[in-house]
């Protein structure tokens, strides 16, 4: 069982949309099921409809839970272990000033007076925490892309797993979760690396026995390329879709990064049948929107025709084969879009060359269909005398609404149908 622990503060990064995907593909290698687990319960405020929004972009990009389930369902379950360990000796309650729940080190005083600790709380009705005794014996664990790992007793507190409101912290409600759905490999960003002793050592309080399997991914640096993606609030893969990146261009590109690939380009399916966590590099690496665009334009040359065209409202090959003429000098579909409506808009026709694009509209109005673009411009020739750059300047502004672009002898064929929506001037 392998999950994806969101939380729902904020949008959807990319470090988690890389989490999120490489969870899902060992899932799917190791035929076991994936679930997504909504982290809600710290009590911290959470964007209203944030979690629905998170579920979506999954879906988005065809990462399918197999179980969903949000944190606070177990906050009973929580509780529960909390008291549980207080029972056994292996944790125990602290009265302590909150400032002392917040320091780096506890001094361990409640500790060592817990007798007068129960009794003081029951008298008085004194607020508590409950703090987890620190561990005897090195936490000792191989991660898949970083080796063994050990920490030494030292470095782990009697740190607290119950609030005195009855919230679990983070560590222990992650632990929790993990062992109750039984979660045999915790994949996730390195910045929870330092969280992981602190978890094996809940689990193990408990009692649970199961060995878990742990790799810690390098985090994402600052972003490259893209002034606008260096900023932490628009760096999201809802940002990125806003840009006009296809879901599939942005899997390649998160499973390219650090990871050593057969192909540059590919797809999730095929992802699956080749991805290893042993591929991926330990050094930090840094996400580059300039690589990610040159990426999306072979995802869009790959697309079928037609279905390209769907992205634009059509449902014409031809209109496929257009667009990727503008790839040559695009790659994104927010890029195509605005070719592709200034190819079909009136065009203004003034400037130097007003009076010959107006000619030449009012001839394509009444011309008959020609097959190729040579008969075409021709029969303008014949009509109205124009010729060479008189002739094919005014048209390339009138077929394209742009001076510079593909010949428009490989536009005309892919147009022909549309030419006279196509070749009109504003009123």
């Amino acid at each position: 069982m392998l999950r994806f622990a969101p939380s729902p503060v904020g949008e959807l990064s990319i470090d988690a949309m890389r989490v999120a995907l490489i969870n899902y593909i060992v899932s799917r290698q190791r035929g076991e099921q994936f679930i997504v687990r909504i982290e809600e319960s710290d009590n911290v405020a959470h964007g209203e409809g944030k979690d629905q929004e998170i579920l979506d972009l999954l879906k988005k990009f065809a990462i399918e839970q197999d179980q969903l389930f949000y944190q606070s369902d177990n906050l009973g379950r929580h509780q529960q272990f909390a008291l549980s360990l207080v029972e056994q000796g292996k944790a125990f309650t602290c009265i302590c000033s909150p400032e002392a729940h917040e320091a780096d080190h506890y001094h361990g005083k409640c500790l060592h007076d817990q007798e007068n600790i129960v009794r003081r709380i029951k008298a008085e009705n004194l607020p508590y925490v409950i703090r987890i005794k620190k561990p005897e014996t090195a936490i000792t664990f191989i991660d898949k892309i970083r080796g063994k790992i050990q920490t030494d007793p030292s470095e782990i507190d009697s740190f607290v797993i119950l609030s005195a409101e009855g919230i679990p912290t983070y560590d222990f409600a992650c632990a929790c979760d993990d062992m109750l759905a039984d979660i045999s490999m915790v994949i996730r960003d390195e910045a929870y690396l330092s969280h992981t002793p602190s978890q094996i050592h809940i689990k193990r309080s408990l009692g649970y026995t199961a060995d878990t399997t742990y790799a810690h991914l390098p985090s994402l640096l600052s972003a490259s390329g893209e002034k606008h993606c260096k900023q932490e609030d628009t760096c999201t893969i809802k940002w990125l879709l806003t840009e006009g990146f296809l879901p599939d261009a942005i899997i390649n590109y998160l499973l390219l990064l650090g990871n050593k690939t057969p192909t540059e380009r590919f797809t999730l399916p095929e992802a699956i049948e080749w991805f290893t966590l042993e591929g991926i590099s330990q050094r930090p690496i840094t996400f580059d929107i300039d690589r990610l665009r040159s990426l999306n334009r072979k995802h869009l040359e790959a697309m079928e025709d037609k279905a390209l065209s769907r992205l634009f409202g059509f449902a014409d090959a031809d209109i496929g084969k257009l667009l990727k003429l503008y790839l040559v000098e695009t790659s994104t579909i927010n890029a195509l879009e605005s070719k592709i409506k200034t190819l079909f808009s009136p065009k203004a026709c003034a400037g130097e060359w007003a009076e010959q694009m107006q000619t030449i509209a009012a001839l394509i109005q009444e011309a008959p269909m020609f097959n190729d673009f040579d008969s075409f411009t021709q029969y303008i020739v014949d009509q109205c005398g124009l010729k060479e750059e008189a002739l094919f300047t005014p048209l390339r502004l009138l077929m394209t609404g742009a001076q510079n672009g593909p010949e428009l002898g490989d536009i005309y064929p892919l147009i022909k149908p549309y030419i006279t929506e196509i070749a009109r001037c504003t009123s």
